[in-house]
């Protein structure tokens, strides 16, 4: 499937409005309170350590594969 980069990127900068403060300033990674309930959905693993990343649970894989092919899928 090819994907639609133009909403990728709108999405990408609406979730960046999650980590605003100081008016314009935004953090590089995701808000802690969304990572904290992706994490009681079972769908990735514990995001409060030191890495700096975590992983999907088979869930959580399936489910952002279908969400992702959902909103960014381009019709043919």
């Amino acid at each position: 499937m090819e994907y639609d980069d133009d909403k990728i990127d709108e999405t990408v900068l609406a979730v960046l409005l999650l980590t605003l403060h100081q008016d314009y300033y935004v953090w590089k990674n995701i808000d802690w309170d969304v990572m904290d309930r992706l994490h009681e959905k079972g769908y990735i693993d514990n995001p409060k350590s030191k890495a700096k990343s975590v992983s999907l649970s088979d869930d959580g894989l399936e489910k952002a594969r279908n969400i992702f092919d959902k909103l960014f899928g381009k019709e043919k």
